[in-house]
């Protein structure tokens, strides 16, 4: 069996190389933060700091952030600051950290930012999507990185 050709095939190639690679560092950031906030309420931080937001560690929920945290970081796409890898993830997840407080967390019936899980939950939620965030683009940064290795020595 043949395969098609494929126009501008070079360029094709290393688009999907690209959404593959932010895609998946989305989703290996989605789960570093899923980690985080799940370990946070097991070994007590946050009664510590007082934060309500305990969540229990499941294959739906992980799954769910994973896949939320792809999207998320097909920002990674866009070509700024593409010298400063951890910086566009700190940037980039902003907005995600912006949509769980002013949409999410009060259709949840958390209120405006989350407060009814308690008053540091806005920073908490900048704070463990700001990791995601640098996760997220080391992983797209270390896959494109390794790519263009690749095509030089092969």
């Amino acid at each position: 069996m043949r395969c098609l050709p494929i126009p501008r095939e070079k360029e094709t190639i290393a688009m999907i190389r690209k959404i593959s690679a932010a895609f998946a560092g989305g989703a290996v950031g989605g789960l570093v933060d899923s980690i985080n906030i799940w370990a946070m309420g097991k070994i007590g931080i946050s009664d510590l700091i007082g934060l309500a937001m305990k969540p229990e560690f499941n294959a739906p929920w992980l799954y769910q952030r994973m896949v939320w945290g792809g999207l998320w970081m097909l920002l990674l796409l866009l070509p700024l600051w593409n010298e400063r890898y951890l910086l566009r993830g700190a940037l980039f997840s902003l907005l995600p950290s912006a949509m769980m407080l002013f949409m999410v967390l009060p259709s949840m019936g958390k209120g405006m930012l989350g407060l009814g899980f308690g008053a540091v939950t806005p920073l908490v939620v900048v704070g463990l999507n700001l990791i995601y965030g640098m996760a997220a683009s080391f992983w797209y940064c270390t896959a494109i990185c390794a790519g263009k290795r690749l095509r030089e020595i092969g």
